[in-house]
């Protein structure tokens, strides 16, 4: 935009038709306030208190006076890259595991197998049969 107003002399209205952005969103100005205070406030508690979000980021500002929509909280949180620390996971073995060895003699290596062993108990006759 600012180079086809620029070199080539084009209006601002054309440059804007050819790219096609309506004039106003161009000459759109910001009116945002400075936070540069308050995400400084921001960072210096979120580097104190680690484990905390944003929500309790936003209440200990509160203690100190500082009052804060919970959007605008939420937004300078997440541009300032404030999550958040994730904690250590579950240590798993390292390296891979070693090949069960193959038995060069008979009864070297027992096991015993459930699913065939599914029959009844045998029947044992009632202590008081027969008397």
């Amino acid at each position: 935009m600012t180079w086809a107003i620029d070199e080539k002399s084009y209006s601002q209205r054309r440059a804007c038709a050819l790219v096609g952005l309506h004039p106003r969103t161009y000459r759109y100005a910001s009116t945002r306030p400075d936070d540069s205070a308050l995400r400084a406030k921001l960072r210096e508690l979120a580097s104190q208190r680690r484990r905390f979000g944003y929500r309790r980021l936003g209440r200990m500002l509160e203690r100190q006076g500082i009052k804060l929509n919970a959007k605008k909280l939420y937004r300078l949180y997440k541009e300032e890259r404030l999550t958040v620390r994730k904690r250590g996971g579950r240590k798993r073995a390292l390296g891979t595991r070693a090949p069960m060895a193959i038995p060069q003699d008979r009864n070297l290596r027992w096991s015993l197998d459930f699913v065939a062993d599914t029959g009844e108990w045998p029947a044992l006759p009632h202590p008081h049969a027969g008397r």
